[in-house]
């Protein structure tokens, strides 16, 4: 039997343009046939944002529960207090953070439940959502949280382009005191598992970029390339993997060598998603690699600026749902595989037994 993987989805803060691109999404027939999709957010503002761009033909069923969810459909689970407010479209509301945390903390327990098989979040308002219950730089950092994980890798995933980063939502002038040996060799690790585990990769190929200007010009720019970069990188190399660099940033991309390469590790936040975001912005994906669960988001915000006015395009939440789908069979395959693989080995130790006795 195929395996149709359950994926839930937030609807971010409601007066951005995560409920357009998400309705959006959800309207396109391919998505119901490939997954099923439960929203965890609020009907009544689910229904006047479907009035606003003109989809009041879309329908889903409410549900309370994800084994309750109905396949080809589209399913809603309430969140909240269910308390109705007027959509504020583009600005902050206290209220739309709060119900934005309301629908993530209950997708995240049913993820950690094992009830929804992958995570899609809608763009949240960072600086809207921060409260007593959520004082994080966004769900990357959450979700670490949630799953009790010291370290995880915001993963930016694209068909032909993937890029991690050392450091992510922290200051540029804090980066070189958090890049460590320590520090890269944790991405490196999450990484290589990520792509062996996640995208069926059996021998992945990395690259890493360097911190400085042209990779430091041999300490003439500057010395983390030799002195922290360069050790972590052979340590790796001498174990078998196929790791490679530090590459100057510019010569790397503008040569388009990034197109030899399974997966780019980047230093800080702004270097490696700048060119991720100029290359793949309307098919890219936020994936957060680390966890047990499996999340997924847009590579875009919540785009306060047009909200409500029918043009944000949906392609981003698309491909964040086609991937947290794919992802999720890849998982169950490898899984899979590695069971099998203990079984058989299992047999054989024990077949060897029976020959010694």
């Amino acid at each position: 039997m195929e395996f149709i993987p359950k994926i839930g989805i937030t609807l971010g803060d409601v007066n951005g343009i995560g409920p357009e691109v998400l309705l959006k999404a959800l309207n396109t027939h391919r998505v119901n046939k490939t997954c099923i999709p439960i929203i965890y957010g609020s009907g009544k503002h689910l229904n006047k944002y479907k009035s606003i761009i003109g989809l009041n033909n879309w329908q889903y069923t409410i549900i309370n529960d994800p084994a309750q969810a109905q396949q080809k459909h589209s399913n809603l689970i309430n969140c909240g207090k269910g308390e109705f407010f007027d959509l504020q479209l583009g600005t902050k509301d206290p209220r739309a953070g709060q119900l934005a945390y309301d629908c993530l903390q209950r997708a995240t327990q049913d993820l950690k439940d094992g009830k929804i098989d992958a995570l899609v979040t809608a763009p949240i308002s960072k600086e809207n959502i921060q409260s007593e219950s959520f004082q994080f730089p966004g769900h990357t950092e959450f979700l670490a949280k949630a799953f009790d994980k010291e370290d995880v890798l915001m993963f930016m995933i694209a068909e032909q382009l993937r890029i991690g980063v050392v450091t992510g939502h922290i200051p540029l002038e804090k980066v070189k005191d958090v890049l460590t040996p320590e520090a890269i060799r944790s991405k490196l690790d999450i990484m290589l598992n990520s792509l062996k585990v996640d995208f069926g990769i059996p021998k992945p190929r990395i690259a890493v970029l360097g911190l400085n200007p042209h990779a430091g010009e041999n300490g003439l720019l500057g010395d983390e390339e030799q002195k922290v970069i360069s050790p972590v990188l052979e340590q790796f190399r001498q174990k078998g993997h196929l790791v490679f660099g530090p590459f100057p940033t510019d010569g790397f991309f503008a040569s388009e060598n990034f197109q030899k390469f399974d997966a780019i590790l980047a230093m800080y936040h702004d270097q490696g998603l700048t060119p991720f975001k100029m290359l793949a912005f309307d098919s890219g994906v936020n994936f957060t690699a680390g966890i047990m669960g499996i999340r997924t988001s847009p590579d875009h915000g919540t785009g306060f600026d047009i909200a409500g006015k029918n043009v944000a395009d949906p392609g981003s939440m698309l491909h964040a749902i086609y991937a947290a789908t794919d992802i999720s069979k890849k998982r169950k395959e490898y899984i899979t595989l590695e069971s099998n693989a203990l079984k058989h080995q299992k047999i054989d130790i024990e077949n060897l037994k029976k020959e010694k006795n």
